[in-house]
């Protein structure tokens, strides 16, 4: 499995009249998540898609366990759970200032060649990039 954390504080304008963190923002936070990760990894989201690699959203799920709130420093910790290959799953752990397990999510992105539109493995670059981290060891 691959992790990498990203930080960053809720600003004003991603918080509810409660004064919550509105439960649609968290999904720019996984996003903000899955682009470093990757970025982290030499592959940048730019770099795939301008080799005509897109990579839209299949589904996603999330559990909200604890509010953010308003300059809260957020900690964002995405793992790729599986080698990919016409998909690609995250999950996503979010964690307060304090530590405390926020919200935990997962999704699932489809490889698309630009081109054709049609689904297509994952670039050989990332399947490389990620290898070492799924391998297993044998005794």
């Amino acid at each position: 499995m691959y992790s990498h954390e990203t930080s960053f504080r809720v600003r004003y304008a991603e918080t509810d009249r409660m004064g919550y963190v509105y439960y649609g923002t968290y999904a720019q936070y996984f996003e903000v998540g899955r682009v470093e990760a990757l970025r982290s990894l030499g592959l940048p989201y730019r770099r795939m898609e301008e080799e005509g690699v897109m990579l839209p959203v299949h589904d996603l799920k999330v559990e909200y366990r604890r509010p953010a709130f308003y300059d809260d420093l957020l900690t964002v910790r995405t793992s790729i759970v599986e080698l990919p290959a016409v998909r690609i799953r995250f999950a996503y752990a979010v964690f307060n200032e304090a530590g405390d397990l926020i919200t935990e999510a997962l999704t699932t992105l489809v490889f698309i060649d630009r081109a054709t539109n049609k689904p297509r493995r994952a670039p050989e670059a990332l399947v490389a990039a990620l290898a070492p981290f799924f391998k297993r060891n044998v005794a």
